[in-house]
């Protein structure tokens, strides 16, 4: 996989030392033109099998969620095809702050690949979380990204996951403690491999993945006509939803009270 290098700000690493390294040219500029007159940023993005940022600071991390093309690197990635893939390296404050937290799950829901940093020794001489992740994982999570495929282009593949509820009163209901991960990565998987995916999830604290038709559903009824809705023309269905075993007969209109039951207190 062909690298080139696009340096941000003056660090310990300078141009040269990327560029003798990698035998490639490094960019500065954001418009720069080529011997064709042909704008670089694009002639580049056309080559990419990957776009990688790392370390990926607090204010890149904002730049990128809200399509701020200031410069080189911003620029790229707003015109980029190719899987994106970040490692943010941050003081530890800075990564919890509920602005970072938004950009990441909104570069999450856009498809980019988040290298999660670690909890380590910070350069404010902290020990925290905010640590880059270590450069074998990020290359790791770069390969992985970069192999897309077309395996699966043209079918269609259907994946149930999560849990159901059923509700008892308007309060409390019957569930599971399914994760739904299991039916998620299942989505993910089929997606990278070309297939349209359509995804019926019962509740869970997953974000769904990035090109997949998400179909959010709460109880096993629910589920069922999604399902049946959706499975016409697929090639694949994948049960990993978790779905209830029994319901209620009837759903009380107001709040459940132990005495309704004929249950004694001590």
């Amino acid at each position: 996989m062909s690298y080139h290098g696009i340096r941000r700000i003056n660090s310990l690493i300078t141009p040269l030392t990327l560029q003798t390294l990698s035998r490639k040219r490094v960019f500065l500029e954001a418009f720069e033109l080529d011997e064709e007159r042909t704008v670089r940023h694009i002639e580049l993005t056309r080559k990419a099998a990957a776009f990688v940022v790392a370390p990926a600071t607090a204010n890149t991390l904002a730049k990128m969620a809200r399509g701020v093309a200031d410069d080189l690197l911003t620029t790229f990635y707003v015109s980029v095809a190719a899987p994106v893939v970040v490692a943010p390296s941050m003081n530890t404050r800075m990564l919890l702050h509920p602005a970072t937290q938004e950009n990441l799950r909104v570069l999450r829901s856009r498809g980019v690949r988040i290298v999660e940093p670690t909890s380590g020794w910070l350069a404010e001489g902290e020990v925290g979380w905010g640590r880059m992740a270590e450069p074998e994982q990020i290359v790791g999570e770069v390969l992985a990204a970069a192999r897309r495929s077309t395996a699966l282009a043209g079918r269609h593949v259907v994946v149930t996951a999560g849990p159901t509820c059923e509700a008892v009163d308007p309060v409390r209901y019957l569930t599971n403690r399914s994760s739904g991960k299991m039916g998620y990565a299942l989505a993910e998987a089929c997606a990278r491999r070309g297939a349209r995916v359509t995804l019926v999830s019962g509740p869970v604290d997953l974000a769904p993945p990035f090109g997949v038709e998400h179909v959010s559903v709460r109880t096993a009824e629910e589920m069922r006509e999604a399902v049946l809705r959706v499975r016409a023309g697929a090639e694949a269905v994948f049960m990993a939803a978790a779905v209830g075993d029994w319901r209620p007969r009837r759903r009380l209109a107001g709040k459940w009270r132990a005495k309704d039951s004929g249950a004694r207190t001590a």
